[in-house]
C-alpha cells in the first residue's frame, strides 16, 4: 500500500546508536509501510548517520552524546506529535525486529491506542538472562498495574497520537519503554500485544544488566 491510499498519516520512530550494520537495511525496509521514517542518532561515534543522509522521507535528529534509548525515543515521539501523525510505530535499528509485520500492528490498533510486540512465545533463540529478565519484569508490571503484560521490554509498537501527546518519558535508559506502559496503563489506555519473532543474531547489546536492572526498579516505584 503505498502513501496515496491512506487515509492516515504512519510514522517510524527508529532510535539508533553505532548501528552502521543494519540501520540503513531497516530505514529501507520500513519504508516500505509508513509515511515518514523519524531517525534518532544517540550519539553514535560509527558514522551510522551519514548513510541516511537525504533520502526522501527520512528526518534525521542527531543527539550530540549518547543519552539512551528513552532520551532518543522521547526526542523522536515529539517530532511525530509535531507532525500530527496519526499512528506512531516503534521498531529497533538493529535488525531484531522485522519491518515487514508493520501491517500487522496497523491492524492491531484498530481497536486499540498501544499495540506491542510480544516475543516470550518464542524463546528458542533469546538469550537466557534476556529471558528471565523479560519474564521477570512483566510479571511485576502485570502484579502492579492489575493487567496482563506479556513482554514489557520490547521495542516493536504501534501507539496512537493521543497517547504520545499525553504520555512523556523521565527516563532516559531502556526502562522508559516500561514507563511508558506503567503510565499508559493509568491512564487507562488499551493496550493489546501480537506475538513476533525473537531474532537474536550477531547484534551487540546496547543494554547494561545492571543499569538495566536499577532503572526498572525505579519505574516499579513511579
Amino acid at each position: 500500500m503505498n502513501s496515496s491510499e491512506r487515509k492516515i498519516k504512519i510514522v517510524a520512530v527508529i532510535p539508533f546508536f553505532n548501528e552502521k550494520k543494519f540501520v540503513f537495511n531497516v530505514v529501507r525496509r520500513t519504508l516500505n509501510f509508513v509515511d515518514f521514517i523519524i531517525a534518532i542518532d544517540d550519539g553514535s561515534t560509527d558514522k551510522s548517520s551519514d548513510l541516511l543522509n537525504d533520502i526522501e522521507r527520512v528526518i534525521l535528529i542527531r543527539n550530540e552524546m549518547n543519552f539512551g534509548k528513552g532520551f532518543a525515543l522521547q526526542k523522536g515521539f515529539d517530532k511525530a506529535v509535531e507532525l500530527k501523525s496519526d499512528i506512531i510505530v516503534t521498531l529497533d535499528a538493529d535488525e531484531q525486529h522485522e519491518p515487514e509485520l508493520i501491517p500487522l500492528f496497523i491492524e492491531g490498533i484498530k481497536n486499540y491506542d498501544i499495540v506491542i510486540g510480544n516475543r516470550l512465545n518464542n524463546l528458542r533463540t533469546m538469550p537466557l538472562h534476556r529471558r528471565l529478565s523479560n519474564k521477570l519484569t512483566s510479571i511485576l508490571l502485570s502484579k502492579k498495574l492489575g493487567v496482563e503484560i506479556k513482554d514489557s521490554q520490547c521495542g516493536f509498537r504501534a501507539y496512537r497520537l493521543k497517547v504520545l501527546e499525553k504520555i512523556k518519558t523521565e527516563f532516559h535508559g531502556f526502562e522508559a519503554e516500561s514507563e511508558i506502559i506503567v503510565k499508559a496503563a493509568r491512564e487507562n489506555f488499551k493496550i493489546s500485544f501480537i506475538d513476533i519473532p525473537t531474532i537474536y543474531g550477531n547484534q551487540e547489546s546496547k543494554m547494561k544488566s545492571i543499569q538495566a536492572i536499577k532503572g526498572f526498579i525505579k519505574v516499579l516505584m513511579i
